[in-house]
């Protein structure tokens, strides 16, 4: 029974800490689902997104390239675990996004 109570205890507070975690997110992230999958500061499915801010720092390039694995999908930079293509996203939406995650650089 005891281990029971711990573990309804244990699930509660990590569904509590999920939807924290996105809580910080722009409306923009919830609209596309990227919160299905990534945080701000912590790995979920795909990357944390301080994570790729801190990796793509220096990069002249990485909005482009950010855009387009974004839009087209991609693999193998982060894990096994694919990032399917977001072709219901507007470019708009997908710029926008792109300005705020290298924004979080640490």
């Amino acid at each position: 029974m005891k281990s029971i109570i711990v573990s309804i205890a244990v699930a509660a507070g990590l569904t509590f800490a999920g939807s924290s975690m996105s809580a910080d997110m722009p409306p923009l992230a919830k609209k596309n689902g990227c919160t299905n999958c990534h945080s701000i500061d912590k790995k979920v499915v795909g990357p944390a997104w301080k994570d790729v801010a801190e990796k793509y720092e220096h990069d002249a390039g990485a909005a482009d390239r950010l855009s387009a694995k974004i839009a087209k999908g991609g693999s193998g930079v982060w894990g096994a675990v694919p990032m399917p293509p977001q072709s219901k996203a507007s470019e708009a939406d997908i710029k926008e996004l792109v300005a705020f995650i290298l924004g979080l650089k640490k």
